[in-house]
Parts: structure tokens; sequence; C-alpha cells
């Protein structure tokens, strides 16, 4: 069930996933995976606050319609196969 703005109380928190809001035209940066140094950690989905990274045979992917860029996939990966590259270069 979708509530209006009107019934959704005034806190910093929304009872609606952000899985429902494409925010990716947010970003400043965003994460490229290099699958090759990639161990199949999970850290990057289990810290991601925005459900943008999606589990395919344990590699990352993500969805940039709702990747905001934030970087905690890329400071969290202890392979450091998360780099975040400025939108709009390579």
């Amino acid at each position: 069930m979708t509530k209006s703005y009107e019934e959704i109380p005034l806190t910093p928190i929304s009872d609606s996933p952000s899985t429902i809001n494409m925010t990716g035209l947010w970003r400043a940066f965003r994460p490229v995976v290099d699958i090759s140094k990639c161990k199949k950690c999970t850290l990057c989905w289990k810290f991601c606050p925005d459900a943008a990274i999606t589990l395919v045979d344990g590699v990352p992917v993500i969805d940039l319609k709702y990747c905001k860029g934030c970087g905690i996939c890329a400071y969290e990966c202890t392979a450091e196969c998360i780099e975040m590259v400025k939108e709009g270069t390579g």
C-alpha cells in the first residue's frame, strides 16, 4: 500500500524502501566493479543503504537507476574491487 505524502510521518526515515525511488540521477560518482578482483564476500551488498546491489553467482551487480553514489560499497570492499568513478568519465 502506497501512502500519500500527507500520511508519511515527518521524520528523517521513510517507511518506503529506496528501491521504489529511482535516485541514480543524484550521483556525482558511480561504483565500477572489477570482477577479476572480487572475492564474493558480499560485504558491498550487505552495506548498500539503497539495495542497489544484487548478487549474481556471488558477484555484485550495481543497478545504477537506484545507486546514489555514496561509496559505501567501495569503502567496505576488502578486495578493493570497487572504484568510485566521477560520473561522465570512463
